[in-house]
């Protein structure tokens, strides 16, 4: 006689997993070694994720950290974070052809920038140094022109070179509480500072931000999908602690998971990244099921319907 799995309810948050802007830079990649044949060299991991990477080399895309390591005359594609403005130019200037798989919203962020540059505004960006997000949206602008600003104790500290000529704008993958905070702080000193019109965060970022919070309290655990460079990524474990979850834990696939550290919870929230494919979180409930006798619930927050356009030269 076999032993009875202990039961355990999977709580899935919804939505997870792919957004529009990594969806389309990944059809990005695809479309063009289906149109080109490989290879194709991608400037930086295409999104931040190994198993997306490794799925994109077996089909014929080469990664590289930067353009001298791309070949005269070769096709390389910019990933799905954004460059500084000198990436393109030097492409240009090797006659290189590259296409742009920046996400559209981090782009938005760029002319935000540009544009409040253009008035004769300092910018306030917050994000994280060093982020791939962060180091393309600096270097949209001379430099200098940008302040980066990480946490409220870095707002309370700026001192700006005219408080009357100021404007932020964010990195898309933050906390939406953390930034709320920064933000508060900034108005508060800085009365006429100019905001974005709409939010800098990204859709997808709230809306899996909010299924976290939803799914947390109710979870003995919550499992994040993705990888330990993932800002979106990293921001799910955080809600979910505040949200007043006992243990959050990152993986990037379920070998990773420490079932120990996990012991025996009756139930798991489970949600996925923004740069995590759907077939990580179905790996990850047949680990949970081969362990446990598992119902799966799902718990939606939002709904999604927003799509991105390919670049014109591989559409169609």
């Amino acid at each position: 006689m076999t032993d009875l799995k202990p039961k355990l309810t999977l709580i899935l948050a919804s939505p997870r997993g792919f957004c529009a802007g990594v969806d389309r830079a990944i059809q990005i990649v695809e479309t063009a070694i289906g149109k080109f044949g490989p290879p194709v060299y991608v400037r930086h991991e295409i999104v931040h994720n190994r198993f997306v990477v490794e799925e994109l080399e077996k089909k014929g895309a080469i990664f590289v950290e930067e353009l001298d390591e791309v070949p005269e005359g070769a096709r390389v594609i910019f990933s799905a974070h954004g460059v500084p403005k000198s990436v393109p130019a030097d492409a240009k200037a090797r006659e290189l052809v590259y296409f742009d798989a920046t996400c559209p919203l981090v782009s938005k962020v760029h002319v935000e920038a540009e544009r409040h540059h253009e008035r004769g505004l300092e910018i306030v960006l917050i994000g994280h140094a060093g982020h791939p997000e962060v180091i393309g949206t600096m270097g949209q602008l001379p430099e200098g022109a940008v302040k980066l600003v990480e946490t409220v104790a870095d707002a309370e500290a700026l001192t700006p070179r005219d408080p009357a000529k100021l404007a932020f704008v964010t990195q898309t993958t933050l906390s939406v509480d953390d930034t709320a905070d920064i933000v508060a702080v900034l108005r508060r000193r800085f009365p006429e500072i100019v905001g974005p019109h709409k939010e800098d965060i990204c859709y997808a970022t709230t809306n899996r931000q909010d299924a976290v919070k939803t799914i947390a309290p109710k979870s003995d655990a919550v499992i994040v999908i993705g990888a330990p460079n993932s800002s979106n990524s990293m921001r799910l474990v955080e809600v979910a602690e505040r949200a007043g979850c006992p243990r959050a834990m990152l993986v990037q696939r379920a070998a990773d998971i420490d079932w120990a550290a996990l012991g025996t919870p009756r139930t798991v929230g489970l949600t996925a990244g923004a740069s995590a494919p759907d077939v990580l979180v179905e790996e990850v409930i047949d680990a949970f099921r081969a362990r446990f006798d598992v119902t799966v619930e799902e718990v939606a927050a939002a709904r999604e319907s927003v799509q991105f356009k390919l670049p014109r030269a591989l559409a169609g």
